[in-house]
């Protein structure tokens, strides 16, 4: 517009410059016709000249406005009913949108009556918006076939058919559908992932490299996650590798490190396929590398039993290593009280279990105590009290994805099939003890408070566990209804003693406390009182 302006306004200036020019320069014109002489000024004849031009634009101007009138009031008329449609159009999405089923389907209609379906596609997604929003899907579908058969509707149609088929759960269709829109517009994230996922969940796992690489250079993901997702992709390839192909799956893992040099996933499978082929020491300075970045229970048993032939006490070295390398971890507390625990040094173990419990008292320190105290003590009921720790401790991390929570780490989230799902972290929704009893999670403190002392337990003794507990619930019992003791007479017999091996005679009384079962190496304080008698259970 701007263009234009100075161009007039250009034009305006030389106009009158050369009216100017001829003013300057007076003369006359003579024109001889038909024998007439006709004389005039020059600045007359130039500006005769310039009226009769604009005088003939004029005319045409005119005669064209006539000729073209009727074409152009049928124009008029089109372009208003035109603009009347796509009024009724955005109304119509915007219903759609709002899920307003009724005023959608309205100016669905309204819309197809003023502009032509061929002209405006959008009638047909605000058709079938309606149809969805209505709940009738095979005619939303079948608009959506329409849609994909139209080149310039075909992406918005594949994936209105891709929706549709996840929602009937037809995964294979899904799959095509989103195949054929990722091969015609790999710029397309939707296309692109449901693609990656299903060639994944095939196991297709050189295609999805492949499609993540287009996608990568489209700039369909970021870099840094594109990274991600491709060192998770060559790290499920490895594990595929690793029993048949060492060399490979060892490739692989050592390329999805550079991308990823934190992936724990990577760095196990890269150890694993280096153990294969004898590099021990190699495998040994990677997992070192990994656990100096982050500790994690895996790698350190991997790192502790990386030679199979090596004695309890190489292991508890090699676990002392990790130690070194982080010290005050929690992972690294664990591995060497298991690793002692196994080498059967308990005093290490224990304190090694005690120190992780304390800095962070969770379900494996407890365990590995009540392990401990079965080993070196054989105690059970110290052995019990550790186990009810660990049931009120908080769980230990796992790979989870979804909710599901693995033993091993997989690329895939078996619940949904998304990419890269799992996590190492505790699983989330679990009930930390009987917090409805009014208990306090779990503390070392406390628990160690709270331990049972420690039981002569005699494996030769005839007595068995279930037996100890009811012989103790029996003596406590008799311990809070113990009478005040009367003087006792001057010829009173002596007290036999707690635990005898001979039964008791006929006419004798019988003990009976809360129910327990008869026993004749406990007898009643009642009967023959005597505070200083403690009951012995061996």
């Amino acid at each position: 517009m701007l263009i234009r302006l100075v161009a007039f306004a250009l034009f305006v200036l030389l106009l009158a410059y050369g009216f100017s020019w001829l003013a300057d320069r007076p003369g006359d014109l003579s024109l001889i016709w038909e024998g007439q002489i006709y004389q005039t000024k020059l600045i007359v004849a130039a500006s005769a000249i310039i009226a009769l031009i604009a005088a003939v634009m004029i005319a045409w101007w005119f005669v064209r406005l006539v000729w073209t009138s009727p074409h152009s009031v049928t124009r008029y008329f089109r372009a208003r009913k035109r603009d009347r449609g796509y009024q009724a159009l955005s109304t119509g999405l915007i219903a759609a949108g709002a899920g307003n089923a009724l005023l959608a389907r309205k100016m669905a209609a309204r819309s197809r009556g003023l502009i032509r379906a061929d002209q405006e596609p959008l009638i047909n997604l605000l058709e079938a918006q309606a149809a969805l929003i209505e709940g009738r899907h095979d005619e939303a579908r079948a608009k959506f076939e329409a849609m994909a058969n139209d080149p310039e509707t075909r992406e918005l149609g594949l994936r209105g058919l891709y929706l549709e088929a996840r929602r009937l759960g037809a995964n294979e269709a899904a799959r095509q559908y989103a195949e054929k829109a990722a091969d015609n517009a790999p710029y397309l994230p939707w296309a692109a992932q449901a693609t990656l996922e299903y060639r994944s969940q095939a196991g297709r796992w050189d295609d999805a490299i492949r499609l993540l690489e287009q996608q990568k250079a489209a700039r369909v993901v970021e870099k840094a996650e594109a990274n991600r997702l491709h060192a998770v992709l060559l790290t499920a390839r490895a594990g595929e590798k690793l029993e048949s192909n060492p060399a490979g799956a060892r490739d692989d893992a050592q390329q999805a490190l550079k991308l990823a040099p934190d992936f724990i996933p990577a760095a196990l499978v890269a150890a694993k396929a280096l153990f294969r082929e004898g590099g021990v020491r190699k495998a040994a300075s990677l997992l070192e590398q990994a656990w100096k970045s982050a500790p994690h229970s895996e790698i350190g048993q991997a790192y502790v039993r990386a030679r199979s032939g090596d004695s309890t006490l190489d292991r508890l070295k090699r676990a002392e290593r990790l130690e070194g390398l982080r010290p005050n971890s929690v992972e690294s507390l664990l591995v060497v009280a298991q690793a002692a625990l196994d080498a059967q040094e308990f005093a290490k173990a224990r304190a090694k279990a005690e120190a992780a419990a304390r800095m962070q008292p969770r379900e494996a320190a407890f365990l590995l105590l009540a392990d401990i105290e079965e080993a070196e003590t054989g105690d059970q009921g110290r052995v019990r009290h550790w186990l009810a720790q660990a049931l009120k401790a908080p769980r230990d991390p796992a790979w989870v994805a979804d909710g599901f929570v693995s033993d091993k780490w997989l690329p895939i989230s078996p619940v949904t099939g998304r990419l890269d799902a799992f996590e190492w972290k505790a699983p989330f929704g679990q009930i930390e003890g009987p917090l409805e009893d009014g208990s306090t999670p779990a503390s070392i403190e406390t628990a160690l408070k709270t331990l049972p002392p420690l039981r002569d337990v005699r494996p030769e003794s005839p007595v068995n566990d279930h037996r100890i507990i009811e012989l103790e619930r029996a003596a406590t019992i008799a311990e809070a209804v113990r009478p005040t003791p009367a003087p006792a007479p001057a010829k009173s017999k002596p007290v036999e003693p707690a635990v005898s091996d001979k039964a008791p005679a006929p006419n004798e009384a019988k003990p009976f406390f809360g129910g327990l079962p008869d026993d004749p190496g406990v007898r009643d304080p009642r009967v023959e009182p005597e505070p200083k008698t403690r009951l012995r259970l061996f």
